[in-house]
């Protein structure tokens, strides 16, 4: 083949080269858009929505029934769901309301107990978390015990290093579909009053990712 043929040839190649770099350039632009586009932030939950407390591996309960003391125990919810409770053994906590386990010790204390009055309350909500991780003094699960917003789960891991990049934080939040939403907070602007409504309640799950 003469050179002056093969000249053609190699202008073509590389024309079509940069145009499959040029595609591949705008996809991976497209996929970056996608990812870090934010989400329009959440409003403050409703207290009237609010769904009951659902019992969790980890947490801690405080079991009591009226006139009989032998019965008042501090339990921990076990790997496998459930509780030690005095003549009933085991008993499945996980996954239940306090006022379905309340029923469903009281149920079972009937074989033993004439009406038996029973109190459940959670005194340590372990299974309820938040992630903070990167530019803070302590990575690691904060958990939920109330209305936990951006700013105080961030003090609870022991604030931002030296070199955090306060202005480009991220709360990651998995939606039901098991799609990932993502939300930015930029800690600055909100202290200066700047960005009023963005330091959002947390749900269980969150995680927040302060980068340098």
């Amino acid at each position: 083949m003469s050179e002056r043929m093969k000249k053609p040839m190699r202008t073509r190649r590389m024309y079509s080269i940069w145009v499959a770099a040029l595609v591949v350039m705008q996809l991976l632009a497209a996929c970056a858009y996608r990812v870090s586009t934010p989400a329009p932030l959440p409003p403050d939950p409703d207290p009237e929505d609010r769904e009951a407390y659902t019992i969790g591996v980890t947490d801690v309960l405080r079991i009591s029934v009226w006139k009989n003391p032998e019965l008042e125990v501090t339990v921990p919810v076990r790997p496998d769901g459930m509780i030690s409770f005095p003549l009933l053994d085991d008993v499945h906590a996980e996954g239940l309301k306090v006022t379905e386990l309340k029923d469903v010790i009281s149920r079972e204390l009937a074989e033993f107990i004439v009406a038996p009055d029973v109190t459940v309350i959670v005194v340590e909500m372990n299974s309820q978390f938040v992630s903070v991780i990167g530019a803070v003094l302590k990575n690691g699960r904060v958990p939920i015990s109330r209305d936990l917003r951006v700013v105080e789960a961030i003090a609870l891991s022991g604030g931002f290093t030296t070199f955090a990049n306060k202005r480009k934080i991220r709360i990651v939040r998995r939606g039901k579909n098991g799609e990932e939403v993502e939300y930015r907070f930029d800690y600055d602007a909100y202290i200066k009053g700047r960005a009023p409504g963005s330091n959002i309640v947390l749900k269980n799950g969150d995680t927040i990712i302060v980068p340098l």
